[in-house]
């Protein structure tokens, strides 16, 4: 009998915890009305062209206890790019560059995260022009607040990163008198996204 009492509170211990665990992670999505992602990109090696996407949508699975069990999953309409020149988001959409047509998104999916600092290093596939390569978003640490009629839960979330369009067949250049490219080959990437509890 004495034996049976204490299996059974061991149970119920492990059941807690696995009950605590599981409930750690909640789900979000991604609010598109409040998120974008903006670059940012050399022209001519004195200036810099400043753009965004606005066709932001996924899922983020959120373990507010231990980060670094979180995950996200996003996609980005290509087909949303703004520079606020009519002209050049017509040349970005082209087969020169993004080539809206046959590649008419790009996504993200992590593969893992990491406590770095005063951040989180939040690795993962990105997949752009056709091409799938690792690369690692500086993560700030979550914000959170309550919709205004407190309906609803949302979570804020930066990050950035910077990528070499060239390793995704982004190759597209001019070049300059002096002899220099039109166009830089870094990209800096900020996300800003706004994500509403499921």
């Amino acid at each position: 009998m004495k034996s049976f009492g204490v299996m059974g509170l061991t149970a119920a211990i492990v059941l807690a915890v696995s009950a605590g665990s599981m409930s750690a992670q909640t789900t979000w999505k991604i609010d598109a009305a409040h998120s974008e992602a903006d670059f940012a990109i050399k022209h001519m090696a004195i200036s810099t062209v400043h753009g965004s996407f606005r066709g932001v949508a996924g899922t983020v699975v959120l373990d507010e206890k231990n980060l670094t069990k979180s995950s996200v999953e996003a996609t980005i309409d290509i087909a949303t790019v703004d520079t606020g020149v009519a002209q050049r988001d017509g040349h970005l959409k082209s087969p020169d560059f993004f080539d809206v047509a046959k590649f008419p998104a790009m996504t993200f999916k992590s593969t893992g995260v990491t406590k770095a600092g005063d951040h989180y290093d939040v690795a993962g596939l990105l997949t752009l022009h056709g091409v799938t390569k690792p690369v690692v978003l500086a993560l700030e640490t979550p914000g959170a607040a309550q919709s205004m009629d407190g309906k609803s839960l949302h979570h804020g979330f930066t990050a950035t990163t910077t990528i070499n369009r060239q390793d995704f067949g982004l190759t597209w250049n001019g070049t300059l008198k002096s002899g220099d490219s039109v166009l830089g080959n870094d990209v800096k990437i900020e996300l800003d996204i706004e994500a509403v509890q499921q």
